[in-house]
């Protein structure tokens, strides 16, 4: 038989190409990477899945801490929002799930890797570039893609195969991790359309406000309240925190690698409030110029993410400047919860710039006189004077 490892999530898309394979002449090895969001009981019921319906074998890969290393720390140092609304939750685990994958087909020798994505979506495309250039030797295999499948044709053919799936349970596309949760539904198929309340995975249990401090060492998460962690259990445990206000719901609305628009759901409470923590201390301890330049970097770090070229040389180059941008970036900062927002209140650190002893914006200053000031000004002016005098006629 024909030996293939196929990314196996265990939802509807991956269930479909486990059985189909199966059946169709492949000895089917089913993977998951774990980028987060599943419990061990999660993880055990996924494997039982994927040998009913035919994987000769199941392994779940465990990337949490190299997802965070490889990914995550850059999206927080970067400050990194696509088209301002967005944490890349998806496209940050396809990358790492995709180099996993690829390095497990490595290893057992396989000829063949599938993976269930769509002809209409940008996963395909970060998956088999990453395939295409760790492993030019290995076929990709699409069925859902190949046979232009629609979801409710993938659940009636598991369900003649005796394979019991729902199309209420499959309506809405879940893809939970670490960096946050996307949710798809036929309501991100329109431009009108909210999500119900119902389709995000957390519901507002709290309402009484809640101020947290948040604690970064060189632009790394370190701490909340005051108890320190790894970064991936503080993120873990703030999205726990969080996601009891119905906190970091939204919908994202961009252009796909593929040229057209799409929209998608999601919920990622510990990202945007850590991204937006971040950004307000890095708006104290940063130079102006710094801030300036970080800002095209991370944008184009996050574009070159989201379309699949993690892999090119020029990320190891931004990676490299954003790291060391976060040299003084530490300190507490302060974030107020409330059911479905948050507000960040202020930081302290003492790398922080706003510094009293050199004058208090818009009310003294301590550091110049004011003929000194005058005169920076006059001379700041003095470009401009000349050519509104030699251009006054035209």
């Amino acid at each position: 038989m024909k030996k293939l490892v196929l990314a196996y999530s265990g939802g509807l898309d991956t269930s479909y190409c486990a059985k189909y394979l199966s059946e169709n002449g492949y000895e089917v090895h089913a993977v998951s990477v774990n980028t987060g969001g599943f419990s061990e009981e999660e993880i055990k019921s996924i494997q039982e899945r994927a040998l009913q319906l035919g994987a000769s074998t199941y392994k779940s890969l465990d990337a949490l801490d190299n997802f965070y290393n490889k990914v995550v720390k850059y999206l927080i140092f970067g400050n990194i929002l696509k088209n301002n609304t967005y944490p890349l939750s998806v496209s940050a685990e396809r990358i790492v799930q995709a180099i996993e994958i690829v390095n497990y087909a490595k290893k057992i020798g396989a000829q063949f890797i599938a993976h269930g994505s769509t002809g209409a979506g940008n996963d395909q495309v970060r998956f088999d570039m990453i395939f295409q250039i760790l492993a030019p030797e290995i076929e990709i295999i699409t069925p859902i893609r190949d046979l232009k499948l629609s979801r409710q044709e993938e659940i009636d053919y598991l369900n003649s195969k005796g394979i019991s799936l729902s199309w209420e349970k499959a309506q809405y596309s879940i893809n939970k991790g670490l960096w946050g949760t996307s949710v798809g539904g036929s309501e991100t198929l329109t431009s009108d359309k909210p999500l119900p309340d119902s389709a995000y995975p957390s519901q507002l249990k709290t309402e009484t406000p809640k101020t947290l401090t948040l604690t970064f060492k060189k632009g790394q998460i370190a701490a909340i309240d005051g108890v320190e962690d790894n970064p991936v259990a503080l993120i873990e445990k703030l999205t726990a925190i969080a996601s009891q206000y119905a906190i970091g719901r939204d919908i994202h609305v961009g252009d796909t690698i593929i040229g057209i628009k799409g929209r998608v759901g999601f919920e990622a409470p510990a990202p945007l409030i850590l991204i937006k923590a971040h950004h307000l201390l890095e708006k104290h301890v940063l130079s102006k110029w710094q801030q300036q330049h970080k800002d095209y970097l991370s944008n184009w770090y996050g574009m070159l993410l989201h379309e699949g070229n993690y892999l090119d040389e020029v990320m190891r180059n931004i990676e490299a400047f954003l790291e060391d941008s976060q040299k003084y970036v530490s300190g507490d900062v302060y974030v107020t919860l409330h059911p479905y927002r948050f507000q960040v209140d202020g930081i302290s650190s003492k790398h922080d710039l706003m510094n009293a002893s050199f004058g208090s914006y818009g009310e003294m200053n301590k550091g110049w006189t004011s003929e000194e000031a005058k005169g920076f000004i006059k001379l700041s002016a003095n470009a401009a004077k000349i050519a509104q005098a030699v251009n006054h006629d035209k």
